[in-house]
């Protein structure tokens, strides 16, 4: 159990070394971070404070403690992955939008160049 949990550690602050990491070289935003550093947080908590691990693990009706931390660590990150699939959707619908304002535009942009181009045939 005890090398599970410096396994789970390790992992943690990698993660969080990770995140900082690319908050630092502008490879993700901040607001996006957030969930990132708090399920590390979260697994950093849990592998070092058995005590909460166990009264989980109790709750969860799990009889190993090490599996329940696994399966906390399991919903985080699916947690995680649902949150920006919601994000990358209503960026994909922004886009959408976006582009077809912009069609509308050049379309208009377009019409009035052509409405106020001197005629060639006079």
């Amino acid at each position: 159990m005890d090398r599970l949990l410096n396994v789970v550690t390790g992992m943690s602050v990698l993660l969080i070394g990770l995140v900082f990491f690319a908050i630092r070289r502008a490879h993700i935003r901040v607001e996006y971070s957030i969930s990132w550093l708090s399920a590390a947080l979260v697994m950093l908590i849990l592998s070092q404070w058995q005590w909460a691990l166990a009264q989980i693990a109790d709750f969860l009706g799990v009889n190993n403690a090490p599996f329940a931390l696994l399966l906390i660590i399991l919903s985080l990150f699916l947690i995680v992955f649902f949150r920006f699939s919601v994000i990358i959707s209503d960026l994909k619908d922004a886009n959408i939008a976006l582009t077809q304002k912009l069609a509308i535009i050049e379309y208009q942009l377009q019409h009035v160049q052509e409405k106020h181009s001197p005629s060639r045939d006079a």
